[in-house]
């Protein structure tokens, strides 16, 4: 079976993280202001384009999911 292109895995990454925060239903502005509770400084413009290229870290990802409370993935 071919490895999927990397493009695949980066808007898998943004559609589970979508999908959590809309689960949460927490809004960009508000991933913004939790973040911050956390020491992470970001802005809304600069999420929405990471969620919008799939383009960002693991660590972001991590930070992102950490900041809504999510306890468990669900890779469907």
């Amino acid at each position: 079976m071919p490895m999927a292109e990397k493009t695949d895995y980066e808007m898998m990454a943004a559609n589970l993280l979508k999908a959590e925060l809309k689960r949460k239903g927490v809004t960009y502005a508000q991933l913004v202001e939790r973040l911050a509770a956390i020491g992470v400084d970001e802005k809304e413009v600069n999420i929405r384009n990471k969620l919008s290229r799939g383009k960002f870290t693991a660590a972001f990802l991590l930070q992102c999911l950490s900041a809504v409370g999510a306890n468990t993935l669900r890779f469907d």
